[in-house]
């Protein structure tokens, strides 16, 4: 399926990183909207303003990578280019109907709301999508869209992309403290530096290799390496004790939430 002509509003980590893949995809030709990035091959085209977009260019999409602090600001300024549009959202704590508000008169423009994370910079990411507005091929074009970075996730509403955030927003962080503190318990035990660093990554990123190479439940790939009785039981026992990781992940998670929800009101 060919990509549609792309408006790209922020070329950050997250817009970069989208950016990138679809290069590789084989976009059409697009405008990147930013201050301070590179100039794309041609024949896509940067504007550091607004006013520098070509005025006869007519995007399909837009997708929306500032800060969510500038939302009102971006899309003020961008308003001879919204009518007929999909706006797709990459903005944290902004729900469609402040999106949907901040395009003034845009009447026929359609808002997506899109939750990718951070290994979508090596197209390893997963992307919460929400819309209310879109038929059959809008949901398969933005598909193809943001699959140059990951899997794609739709949802039915907004309350279940914020159910996302404590889950594969925030998930990454909870995996790369796993790594931290495998590599500071490797050199607790005697192991030098380098190897310790060497183990600690390569177990996580090995196991999440075989986890998404395996169609078995996690449970399934957990119990695996678990002998009876043997040395990675009694770890599990003191890892899996109620008050341990099944509470602190619960824990975790509600806060995580919590926090989202006081950053969007």
């Amino acid at each position: 399926m060919s990509l549609p002509s792309l408006l790209l509003v922020g070329c950050g980590k997250m817009g970069g990183a989208l950016w990138q893949g679809w290069l590789e995809q084989g976009v059409a030709p697009s405008v990147i909207l930013d201050r301070s990035c590179a100039a794309p091959p041609a024949p896509h085209r940067l504007a550091r303003t607004a006013s520098e977009i070509p005025a006869d260019f007519k995007p399909d999409i837009i997708i929306l990578a500032v800060k969510p602090a500038g939302m009102e600001e971006a899309l003020a300024s961008l308003r001879p280019f919204l009518d007929g549009a999909i706006i797709i959202s990459m903005l944290a704590a902004r729900t469609i109907d402040s999106l949907r508000a901040a395009c003034g008169d845009a009447a026929s423009t359609k808002i997506v709301r899109a939750m990718p994370n951070t290994p979508a910079a090596i197209g390893k990411g997963v992307t919460g999508v929400v819309s209310q507005d879109l038929d059959a091929d809008g949901r398969t074009l933005c598909t193809a869209l943001l699959s140059a970075v990951g899997d794609v996730a739709w949802v039915e509403s907004e309350t279940q992309l914020e159910a996302l955030t404590p889950i594969s927003g925030c998930g990454p962080a909870y995996v790369f403290l796993l790594a931290e503190l495998l590599e500071k318990e490797a050199l607790r035990v005697g192991l030098p530096a380098e190897t310790a660093r060497l183990i600690a990554r390569g177990t996580v990123s090995g196991a999440g290799a075989l986890i998404a190479a395996s169609d078995e439940e996690s449970a399934t790939l957990r119990k695996n390496v678990t002998s009876p009785n043997g040395v990675t039981a009694r770890a599990l026992d003191v890892l899996m004790a109620p008050e341990a990781w099944p509470e602190t992940m619960t824990r975790a998670v509600d806060q995580a939430m919590a926090r989202a929800e006081e950053m969007a009101s």
